[in-house]
């Protein structure tokens, strides 16, 4: 984990680094489809997120909101977890996030067929059709992507601390 730490987040107590021998284990990725920024920086953005989405009234873009949360979220595992395959002359086909997830944290596999599911919606919302997600779809994903987070946060020795009220 980088020495950084984004505002809000905090390393847990106690071990949160994987053993040697574990990350041996852990598929190697190639490089260019890992994040380029650190596991509690996309937290944050993921926190940021999810603020966004709760303030956001039309139920597509509070669904969008919170989907990218959940990505981001995701990113921040892979951005932890994940090794740099060797560079190759061929570039790998490019796959989603959640089937990268699925490789290097196979314990969130639920979530992330969960969230795959959702792309598509997310999608339609993003580029503004109407009605293509409900007000309880929104808020669903929504609820999912704030436990998710928090699952992401803690399986990364991360917890989060909200800002006092002024």
């Amino acid at each position: 984990m980088a020495s950084t730490t984004a505002p809000g987040l905090r390393p847990a107590p106690g071990p949160a680094q994987a053993s040697g021998a574990a990350q041996a284990e852990t598929p190697a990725i190639p490089a260019h489809m890992l994040p380029h920024r650190s596991s509690a920086q996309l937290l944050s953005i993921a926190r940021a997120g999810l603020i966004e989405a709760t303030h956001t009234t039309p139920d597509g873009l509070r669904y969008a909101a919170a989907h990218l949360a959940a990505l981001r979220a995701a990113a921040a595992v892979l951005a932890a977890r994940a090794r740099p395959a060797p560079a190759s002359s061929r570039r790998a086909r490019a796959t989603s996030v959640w089937s990268l997830l699925v490789l290097v944290a196979p314990e969130f596999s639920d979530w992330a067929g969960y969230f795959a599911l959702g792309a598509g919606k997310r999608a339609a919302a993003e580029a503004g059709i109407p009605r293509v997600v409900t007000a309880r779809e929104a808020d669903d994903l929504l609820r999912a992507a704030e436990q998710f987070v928090a699952v992401a946060e803690a399986s990364l020795g991360m917890t989060y601390q909200p800002p006092l009220a002024a």
